[in-house]
């Protein structure tokens, strides 16, 4: 004699797979998840860089200051003993303020006034010291990414503008100006886009 058993069930809710609805919202609480990450953990990170950054430069900014203030004043002046100065009676005048920056057929390492680092600009593995030497970091340079750059202009009474560009458009009023003081600006840009200046003025003695 046959018997028919009753047949189990299968629970087919238990052997179905996510729905649309729940694949769905787990998208959405990821992007959420991504969403926290990207502006509290991340922006975290950057700024963490952001301290070395700015101790790399003011130690390169440093390295620039002794480099350029260990030069003479004016090349018109008398770099033995200091006797005759630029401007004087008895001396020529001082380099006209059209005239800064690198001599014809001059180097940085043969630069020997603080006029001819006017428009020097470095940047990346270019960043050195004045004999081409670059500071590296595990076999990198140190100040990858980073920009340095120097300007010079006469500035006799100390209010910050250029005596010979007193609209400040950039462009010199006459380029024949001479005085009797300098004011250098050392300006690192980081690798995130601060930019960090420090001027030093030099004066004609």
């Amino acid at each position: 004699m046959l018997v028919d058993f009753p047949r189990k069930k299968s629970n087919n809710h238990n052997e179905q797979g996510f729905t649309l609805i729940e694949m769905i919202a787990g998208i959405v609480v990821f992007g959420v998840v991504i969403g926290i990450i990207g502006t509290i953990i991340i922006p975290q990170t950057k700024q963490s860089f952001d301290p070395l950054w700015q101790v790399r430069a003011t130690e390169l900014s440093q390295s620039l200051y002794n480099e350029i203030n260990a030069k003479g004043f004016d090349e018109k002046s008398d770099f033995v003993g200091g006797m005759n100065r630029c401007n004087e009676l008895t001396a020529p005048a001082c380099t006209p303020s059209g005239q800064f920056g690198p001599d014809t057929g001059e180097s940085r390492a043969t630069y020997d006034d603080i006029d001819d680092y006017h428009g020097l600009n470095l940047s990346n593995a270019a960043i050195s010291d004045s004999q081409g030497f670059t500071p590296l970091i595990n076999g990198a340079a140190m100040y990858q990414g980073f920009t340095a750059s120097v300007s010079v202009m006469y500035d006799d009474n100390l209010n910050g503008v250029n005596d010979d560009d007193l609209n400040g458009n950039g462009v010199l009023d006459s380029g024949t100006l001479v005085g009797n003081t300098k004011v250098i600006t050392i300006t690192i840009i980081t690798p995130n886009d601060d930019p960090i200046r420090s001027s030093f003025i030099r004066r004609n003695f």
